[in-house]
């Protein structure tokens, strides 16, 4: 066991990994033990977000950016789609002590919000070098502790984060689905009404839920589609009976390669009836894998809201949004299927589209949410497909 830094009082919190390097801290949130994956989030804002995002289900996150809690926490900036999911990420690990909210929004102390959440968190650690284990190393099991006494059993917690399953062949979306169908018209956040309902919907899109975000149906409601939330492995038939213009699978965590055992079937017959398909994230993963590609976990992954990506459509470089471990692997593509996106990080995949079908699917996130909004076109680009096959 390596005990990398000693706070100047008696520590409350503590982060321990699999091989046993251990941090002491100041803990925060929820009380005793959660364990996950960990993973770096390069974001300097949107940390509600970030924490409430399905995709993150088991693992923990560490913010590279220092001061976290400044602007609060409010019952508007969630991205989970339902109340009855289950929460996203477990953990949550941070530079400097949490800071009081002084924002207007504000309605909540970051802190009592991580704890309505079930979040437990440590702060006061050494986060630069968490992230130079993880970028050296890979993403770690890990366990974090918060304990208001002081007692922290330090073998336990290094016991705890090695006893962890991991991510690989875990299908996390079974965990994070929420009502078992539910629509959507709530548009974009504008400062002078807030979120707002679209009333006067041009489109009806079914959406597989696997993690959904938020800020997805609310894209979605902005080009004017009136979503319908379905479960990911809800059968073809019944989604059929719906009358979607188009259809869209979702984000969420997990390997996709667990998770399409159970949507596969759906998908396949979703890609040869000819309906407008978009995917996000895991669902891009999910597209890909039944179109006969291979995905493949990452080292380190891509999460943060400052990612270059080249879109081969147009020859633009936008800036996004990324969450995910893993990834789709190019060199498996088959005839038919090109890349459309790259990220210019890393050179990995980051977009698909398929000749001659009205399918694109991205890696990142369009919403964003947190993040930068450049790639809001893509909800256009899918609208177009709808309109196209309607005419």
């Amino acid at each position: 066991m390596a005990n990398q830094n000693q706070p100047e009082s008696p520590a409350t919190g503590a982060i321990a990994l699999a091989d046993g390097t251990v941090f002491l801290g100041n803990g925060s949130g929820k009380l005793g033990i959660a364990v996950g994956e960990l993973c770096f989030n390069t974001s300097i804002t949107g940390y509600q977000e970030i924490l409430t995002d399905p995709s993150y289900a088991g693992q923990v996150v560490l913010f590279t950016f220092p001061h976290v809690g400044n602007v609060g926490a409010n019952p508007d900036d969630h991205e989970e789609s339902s109340t009855f999911a289950a929460k996203a990420a477990t953990g949550a690990v941070f530079r400097e002590a949490i800071t009081s909210p002084s924002n207007w929004r504000a309605r909540d102390h970051f802190d009592a919000w991580l704890a309505k959440k079930n979040i437990t968190a440590v702060s006061g650690v050494d986060t630069r070098a968490l992230t130079r284990i993880i970028r050296e190393k890979g993403m770690p099991k890990c366990a974090v502790a918060y304990a208001p006494d002081g007692n922290i059993d330090i073998d336990a917690l290094i016991g705890a984060a090695r006893a962890w399953e991991g991510l690989e062949a875990a299908d996390l979306a079974l965990n994070v689905v929420g009502d078992p169908n539910y629509d959507n018209s709530e548009r974009l956040w504008d400062l002078a009404t807030g979120f707002s309902n679209n009333d006067d919907t041009d489109f009806h899109v079914v959406v597989l839920d696997f993690g959904v975000k938020k800020n997805i149906l609310r894209n979605l409601a902005h080009v004017n589609a009136r979503a319908t939330i379905v479960r990911g492995d809800t059968p073809f038939e019944e989604i059929m009976k719906l009358n979607p213009d188009g259809v869209v699978l979702s984000n969420g965590p997990g390997d996709p390669a667990a998770t399409i055992k159970r949507s596969g079937d759906t998908i396949r017959q979703l890609i040869d009836s000819g309906k407008p398909l978009l995917g996000i994230c895991l669902g891009h993963q999910l597209l890909a894998l039944t179109l006969g590609a291979k995905t493949k976990k990452m080292p380190q992954g891509h999460h943060g809201a400052n990612h270059p990506v080249k879109d081969f459509e147009t020859g633009k470089v936008e800036i996004v949004s990324m969450n995910h471990g893993f990834t789709v692997d190019t060199d498996t593509l088959p005839e038919g299927v090109e890349e459309s996106h790259k990220s210019l990080f890393d050179g990995t995949n980051s977009g698909l589209r398929v000749k001659g079908k009205p399918i694109i699917s991205v890696q990142h996130h369009p919403e964003a949410s947190p993040g930068p909004q450049d790639s809001f076109y893509l909800f256009k680009r899918f609208a177009g497909f709808m309109k196209d096959q309607r005419s």
